[in-house]
């Protein structure tokens, strides 16, 4: 993975004549996001509403605002259904999932702009998610437990509203093989870098 995102910035930072050339104004933020997310389609057949956590960065000058570049890393836990126990062999089964997701945010123009800012937010992206998959089977049912390891790369798309240091967001998620979820996320943004 190291070496797909260097060969990524070779070939794009260096594939044209000129240097790249920053803004004068420019800025670096963090922001950490939380919220549930939502089993979608073949994937929620399983596997209850679960919970995620993740810590993003992002960048953007004056040269491309409001454009936004940002890389997410996280964590989701999907616990198992309820009626998956009573219906099968069984004891218990969750999900486990960690990801890295770049992407390019967009600000949209502000809907208010008198008492508070209010913009809405477009965003989209790849994913690359490792998914860890519990399976533990009842004492008696011949079944040994066993941990499946799944390797997926998919994308993302956002949309919500930002007062700039708060956000609130929903994003489709899409793997291959109907691993799909909805994520809700409250986002808090912390200044890093700012140069004016």
């Amino acid at each position: 993975m190291k070496k797909f995102f260097l060969v990524f910035f070779l070939l794009t930072g260096f594939s044209s004549a000129q240097v790249i050339k920053l803004g004068e104004a420019r800025g670096l933020f963090m922001a950490v996001g939380l919220g549930p997310r939502f089993p979608l389609g073949a994937y929620a057949d399983n596997r209850n509403i679960g919970v995620g956590v993740d810590v993003s960065f992002a960048y953007t000058d004056n040269e491309v605002l409001p454009v936004f570049l940002y890389t997410k890393l996280g964590y989701h836990h999907y616990p198992g259904k309820q009626n998956l126990y009573k219906t099968s062999s069984y004891s218990s089964f969750s999900t486990n999932m960690i990801f890295i997701e770049p992407g390019i945010r967009f600000f949209l123009p502000p809907v208010i702009e008198q008492d508070f800012l209010l913009m809405p937010i477009v965003e989209g992206g790849i994913n690359w998610a490792l998914f860890e998959n519990y399976h533990q089977y009842k004492t008696g049912s011949g079944k040994d437990n066993y941990v499946e390891q799944l390797s997926k790369l998919g994308f993302h798309v956002g949309f919500g509203f930002s007062m700039f240091l708060m956000d609130v967001m929903s994003y489709v998620n899409v793997y291959p093989d109907g691993y799909q979820y909805l994520s809700l996320d409250l986002r808090i943004r912390i200044p890093i870098f700012v140069k004016v």
